[in-house]
């Protein structure tokens, strides 16, 4: 097997855990919840390859004779957020949370942050990211100070209208920020969250950066770049490993731009890992509580999938997963911690695999270094043979 195509449908949860009522995340469900809010959906390729089969799936309809390998992942690290949950599918397990600040974040950060960014800030509290565009962008417009906001997650968010603080301070900025958020104050990501319009027509723009922690070395894209294997990462994933492991990367302005540069790259003849990230059903479904729109974009991917089998070579492998739920039909705006899919695919393979339930993300990254003779990662049990055999 020559390269793994890995696409992570971000949030793309389906179905609560047994310690997601500790997260505040009790009866949630992703997938059922959208399904069932959408009076169903259409996903005829997903439902192909496995999707209905999964142990646990609730709402979507089973097949009869399945061509994928599938199951359902539990996360092993402590946490419901972007960052854990890629970290564990690499091999790193996240065994103390990335702090949170549901009160904002305390006085001597946010006291430095302004000194070293010579002016005053907005905001500093808990916020959905559209809310405090209309709660604070006018004000923000009129006296030119950044907006700072988080959220349930372990972030540090600032926004800001491109024509009031141009995007390269914006930048500057966010990587004060970096410096200044470390030991216990250390936040996953620093994200920097622009956006243009007029009050009551505010819009976020696609030219958002995440400023991750750097993670451990001992995980999955070192070592395959190490080893000179191609690591290309395809929407955010390069942010998220604060570029760590990575041999090229190309961000995306939506999911369907995601999908089509992954089709693209797919066709070129490269060697390794195609890792992509397909931010909307988080960022622009999940935390505005949008299950309609949630629905077509599930649609939508799959309406694409033949297309991305069509480009694969016979020695190729996909993976569809996702790294955290983000039930868009629960009261809140935040990610629920859930189980989450599983489904690999490779024209060399003959009949479905049903793989159960398996406990940690970090088996999709453990299988990859099999399939690559990588050195074998500290967390996660490869089901390269099971899928195979």
């Amino acid at each position: 097997m020559k390269r793994v195509i890995w696409i992570v449908l971000d949030s793309v949860g389906m179905g609560e855990m047994p310690d997601s009522a500790a997260y505040g995340d009790k009866g949630v469900n992703t997938i059922a919840h959208v399904y069932k809010h959408n009076n169903g959906l259409q996903l005829p390729n997903l439902t192909q390859l496995g999707l209905g089969n999964i142990e646990g799936m609730e709402a979507l309809e089973k097949c009869e004779s399945p061509i994928g390998t599938y199951a359902r992942l539990a996360e092993l690290s402590r946490g419901k957020d972007t960052t854990t949950g890629h970290w564990e599918m690499i091999g790193i397990h996240t065994e103390v949370p990335f702090p949170t600040y549901p009160n904002g974040f305390p006085k001597e950060i946010m006291d430095a942050f302004e000194e070293r960014i010579g002016t005053k800030t907005l905001g500093n509290c808990t916020a959905s990211g559209t809310a405090i565009l209309d709660d604070l962008g006018e004000e923000h417009m009129k006296t030119g100070y950044p907006i700072v906001y988080t959220s349930a997650d372990s972030v540090f968010q600032i926004a800001a209208h491109e024509e009031i603080i141009p995007l390269e301070r914006l930048y500057e900025m966010c990587e004060i920020a970096r410096e200044l958020l470390k030991g216990e104050h250390e936040v996953s990501r620093v994200i920097a969250r622009p956006f243009v319009g007029q009050p009551g027509a505010f819009t976020r723009t696609p030219n958002r950066h995440d400023y991750a922690v750097m993670p451990p070395k001992e995980n999955l894209l070192v070592y395959a770049k190490e080893k000179g294997l191609d690591v290309i990462g395809v929407g955010k994933i390069s942010d998220i490993f604060a570029g760590e492991g990575i041999t090229y990367a190309t961000h995306t302005k939506s999911n369907e731009d995601g999908i089509k540069k992954t089709i693209e790259l797919i066709k070129q003849p490269n060697h390794g890992l195609i890792f992509t990230n397909l931010v909307d059903f988080d960022m622009k479904w999940g935390h505005r509580n949008d299950p309609v729109s949630y629905g077509k974009g599930l649609e939508e991917f799959d309406s694409y999938l033949p297309q991305i089998i069509e480009a694969m070579n016979e020695d190729d492998l996909l993976i569809i997963t996702a790294d955290h739920g983000c039930d868009p039909t629960t009261p809140g705006t935040d990610h629920t911690r859930e189980y989450v899919p599983l489904i690999a695919y490779s024209k060399m393979f003959n009949g479905a695999r049903d793989l159960g339930t398996r406990k940690s993300f970090a088996d999709i990254g453990q299988t990859i270094c099999e399939i690559f003779d990588l050195p074998a990662l500290k967390i996660g049990e490869s089901f390269y043979k099971q899928m195979t055999k």
